[in-house]
């Protein structure tokens, strides 16, 4: 899914076990110059909401 962040980022949904929205990930794209290709916590819910938003090689690692 494309998530509207200024950049047309590919995005996925992150649901706990419950299938609770938690966060939404974006792919940062590979012109990115400080986490090229990796994906970066756009917004956590929860116990994920914080001023933290980290970048992942990759969704496994998420």
């Amino acid at each position: 899914m494309r998530v509207a962040t200024g950049f047309d980022e590919e995005g996925t949904l992150v649901l706990d076990g419950k299938q609770r929205l938690v966060a939404v990930l974006v792919r940062l794209s590979d012109a990115n110059e400080v986490a090229p290709g990796q994906w970066y916590l756009e917004a956590g819910f929860g116990r994920l909401d914080g001023i933290n938003h980290p970048a992942f090689a990759d969704l496994e690692s998420a």
